[in-house]
């Protein structure tokens, strides 16, 4: 694609594709700076979605009079444009340049806790919004409304938060008709939609509503309308996108509470009286700034993180010295217990390994040392055999018995690119992709650098990347090499959010999950090793069903075991769809849908952050 930047010709090539949203696509051209280039009518995203094709029309042309007439005196915390790229008369404006936030991550992650148990803190989280609510009032008195809030929009680094997406803020005779159905004020919507659908303009009141859901997900990790609503009088049931428009928020009782989450009762009463106001009784206004004067604290009985004058969790804290539960058909054994955090497990060749950081060291099963220092949320990790992988900034540390090695390796984003099995560990380096050998290097085949996530199982790998208007999908032999690209991928638009894959055999379990047209979609689809791809099945992110969360699933032959707050369930194909056959609930006290599963000849393990388990099933 070419455009004009300051009147200069600039080509932009799909391996300089950083980023790629529901409207645009993000391109890195040096300098520290980005090219956000909007999408057509004629992109490919759009392809036989004739009011898809239209809307993109109508933000082109809007663009055309509102990036000319941006507000210049926005907080420096908003990325705002620098200049406009143009078709080459320079009369249409295709997009614009603005700062690189290299090294930062989107807010969602903090909703993660996965990834917050490796350094980030409430206290970070806090000073996170302490900063963003300052941006968020300056924005506001300028008379700009930032519209669709939420937290992709929003990146997040050492406890600074700038805002991106501007071009989409209202202002002025321009306003915001895009929004994100998590985080838009349902006062503002369809009562009687069947989800929420914005009906009036954004105000300055619904982005401080935006503002209190994601405080309220960063800090408990569940958003006001998770958890799943299961009324004893069954005439009051809903689906579970209504909910908003009805107010059944996690403080009902009838409203299950995630397992995964922590509980509301950690907050201070103060807080927690106003998140009730805001989503049970439709409370507005700016977000107080002095409830953000949280102290949080460590119970030293339970270690529970709270911010009350007693510990919430020792009335029902239950001491862990038991170790084997029978529970009908199912009996829990617990394997392994750490009081610190358990950041990589895997099965290879039917055993369990795992690494877990205590006592600022890093060590192996076993009590094995690997390695000293402290964990952080930049870090990657994996397991050959009796080596342990550790990647963090482009470079992998291959720590084996006696011996280390060090590669650089690309990243995507701040995700080094790196895999392994029990045989051999594969990376990314310059575009091409890599195995080691007992010679050397070994190398697979090239792919896009800088844009590609792929993962290995025991026989073969899968691998993908999103760049410009390409969406290219392949698989390689796990031994001898070569890759095929010819894996006909269904079109995966929107914002990538998270992706993973399970193996077994010959069949991989590709879950992808991306945010488009204002909701999150999780998307699962098997891949063989020929390259051909078979059923699939989507749903939306949260609904409480097995694809409700794209992790704590694994592939044991042609099926797909999958962990819910309801116990574990067996999912195969179903004449071109995917279908839950068997349930397991007798393994619901032992399981969430934020834990890990693993299976064996041994039986199921079950990792969580502190803790694995075995389950035998009879």
């Amino acid at each position: 694609m070419i455009v004009y930047l300051r009147g200069k010709k600039l080509s932009l090539s799909p391996s300089k594709s950083i980023g790629k949203g529901g409207e645009a696509d993000i391109f890195d051209i040096g300098n520290g700076q980005v090219l956000k280039v909007f999408k057509q009518a004629s992109h490919p995203d759009f392809a036989g979605f004739r009011l898809e094709q239209q809307m993109a029309e109508a933000r082109l042309q809007e663009h055309q009079k509102k990036l000319p007439a941006f507000p210049k005196d926005l907080p420096q915390r908003v990325v705002t444009p620098i200049d406009l790229a143009t078709n080459t008369k320079g009369k249409t404006i295709l997009g614009y340049s603005m700062k690189f936030l290299k090294g930062y991550e989107v807010l969602l992650k903090y909703a993660d806790r996965n990834y917050r148990r490796a350094g980030v803190s409430n206290d970070l989280v806090v000073k996170t919004f302490m900063d963003l609510h300052e941006t968020v009032k300056s924005i506001h008195n300028k008379n700009v409304v930032i519209g669709d809030f939420n937290d992709l929009n929003i990146m997040v680094k050492n406890g600074e938060a700038y805002i991106i997406d501007a071009d989409s803020f209202q202002f002025g005779p321009f306003m915001c008709r895009v929004f994100t159905e998590k985080f838009v004020d349902p006062m503002l919507c369809d009562p009687n939609g069947p989800r929420p659908i914005l009906a009036k303009l954004h105000t300055p009141d619904s982005d401080w509503y935006a503002f209190s859901v994601m405080l309220m997900q960063s800090l408990l990790f569940v958003g006001p309308y998770g958890g799943i609503y299961r009324p004893s009088d069954k005439k009051k049931r809903v689906n579970h996108a209504v909910r908003p428009l009805k107010r059944i928020t996690v403080f009902d009782n009838e409203v299950k509470y995630p397992k995964p989450a922590v509980h509301f009762s950690v907050l201070p009463d103060d807080l927690l009286q106003h998140f009730h106001r805001i989503f049970k009784e439709d409370r507005r206004g700016e977000f107080p700034d002095n409830l953000l004067n949280i102290k949080w604290v460590v119970c030293t009985n339970c270690g529970m993180v709270h911010a009350r004058k007693t510990c919430p969790g020792c009335a029902t804290y239950t001491p862990t010295a038991v170790k084997e539960v029978i529970r009908g058909r199912v009996t829990c054994t617990r394997v392994f217990r750490t009081s610190g955090i358990i950041v990589f497990a895997t099965v290879q060749n039917n055993r369990l390994r795992y690494l877990y950081h205590e006592g600022g060291e890093f060590k192996r099963e076993g009590g094995i040392p690997v390695i000293k220092g402290n964990i952080r949320p930049t870090m990657r990790f994996g397991i050959q055999s009796k080596s342990t992988l550790v990647g963090e900034k482009g470079c992998l540390v291959v720590l084996s018995p006696g011996a280390t090695e060090k590669l650089a390796v690309d990243s995507v984003g701040s995700l080094p690119l790196f895999a392994a099995n029990d045989n051999r560990y594969y990376w990314v380096t310059d575009g091409r992709l890599m195995r080691n050998g007992r010679l050397g290097p070994k190398r697979i085949g090239d792919v896009l650098s800088n844009q590609t996530l792929f993962w290995v199982g025991s026989q073969f790998g899968f691998g993908f990347y999103r760049a410009g208007n390409f969406n290219v999908g392949f698989v390689f032999n796990a031994e001898t090499g070569g890759i095929n690209d010819s894996v006909k991928l269904p079109v995966i638009p929107g914002q990538l959010v998270d992706a993973t894959c399970y193996f077994a055999g010959n069949w991989a379990w590709f879950i992808v999950s991306v945010r488009d047209k204002g909701k999150t979609v999780n998307k699962c689809m098997i891949i063989k090793s020929d390259g051909s791809v078979n059923e699939s099945f989507e749903a939306h992110d949260g609904d409480g069903s097995w694809l409700g969360s794209a992790r704590g699933k694994c592939a044991a032959g042609r099926f797909l075991l999958a962990a819910t707050d309801d116990g574990v369930v067996r999912v195969e194909p179903d004449g071109g769809t995917l279908s839950v056959v068997k349930e397991f609930p007798d393994t619901e006290p032992f399981v969430d849908s934020g834990c890990h599963l693993f299976a064996s000849n041994a039986g199921l393990f079950v990792v969580s952050r502190k803790e694995v388990r075995s389950l035998k099933i009879v």
